[in-house]
């Protein structure tokens, strides 16, 4: 076992001289190993000096460029795309909540613009890569979606991307409305049940957990109906969608 020894100290007998002089040795060995080390890698780093400076220097341009275009460009672009969809939005509530019977001619100018301002397919088409025109995807969606036009209805809402409580469900289960409209039950089944998936919450779970077993039983899938209509009674009992469950329910158990 090695022994501390103190500075200056001095063996006692050949065998300690043997052994100071082989610790000596070892230690030497170790500093001049660091030594080569350090100048090894200081050699290195003086022959590469150009093309670290460089890498470092392409980096720099890099952040900044990327922080210049988000400021100057990606940010008045933001705010620009926004300020011209707002008509089309204003189609787009009056088209809702309006008369129902030019509803088709509100959801056109919505689409298509008005009064000298872009509709959403043209702010999809000018301001893409903004989060207007990924907005302008939803609304295209579902004013296509309300006027019967189910393929582009699947087509835009397909490309609307949102992490949204609301917005997200909404835009998978309003492809599952225009597959169910084209009578591709299957698909429209797979996207009630992707919509339900999407987020936990008392106004879209339980609205496509119900779409989803209605779906299954015109599908003749009774066990898949009576798993999402439970769900809808048990998890939410105080939802409107609670008060249609007993009725599918029924139809769902006879079928077996």
């Amino acid at each position: 076992m090695a022994t501390y020894k103190k500075r200056g100290y001095k063996p006692k007998n050949k065998a300690e001289e043997v052994e100071q002089v082989e610790e000596n040795s070892t230690t030497a060995e170790v500093f001049n190993t660091l030594d080569e080390g350090a100048s090894r890698t200081e050699e290195w780093v003086a022959a590469n000096q150009k093309y670290i400076l460089g890498g470092v220097a392409l980096i720099a341009i890099v952040i900044l460029g990327y922080l210049g275009f988000q400021k100057f460009i990606q940010e008045p672009k933001e705010q620009e795309a926004a300020n011209e969809m707002f008509k089309a939005q204003q189609y787009f509530d009056l088209a809702v909540n309006g008369n129902s019977t030019v509803k088709d001619s509100i959801y056109n100018l919505a689409l298509n613009g008005g009064e000298g301002k872009y509709g959403f397919l043209e702010i999809i088409e000018n301001y893409g890569g903004t989060k207007a025109a990924n907005l302008a995807n939803y609304y295209a969606g579902f004013a296509y979606l309300n006027t019967n036009k189910y393929q582009e209805a699947i087509n835009y809402l397909d490309e609307f991307k949102s992490d949204d409580e609301m917005l997200g469900p909404l835009a998978l289960g309003g492809i599952g409305d225009a597959f169910s409209q084209l009578g591709q039950l299957d698909e429209a089944l797979g996207y009630y049940e992707k919509a339900a998936k999407a987020k936990d919450n008392n106004f879209t779970t339980p609205k496509f957990l119900l779409k989803a077993g209605i779906t299954a039983i015109s599908l003749n899938k009774p066990a898949i109906a009576i798993q999402y209509l439970e769900r809808v009674k048990e998890e939410f009992p105080k939802s409107v969608e609670a008060n249609q469950v007993d009725v599918h329910l029924g139809k769902a158990s006879a079928m077996q």
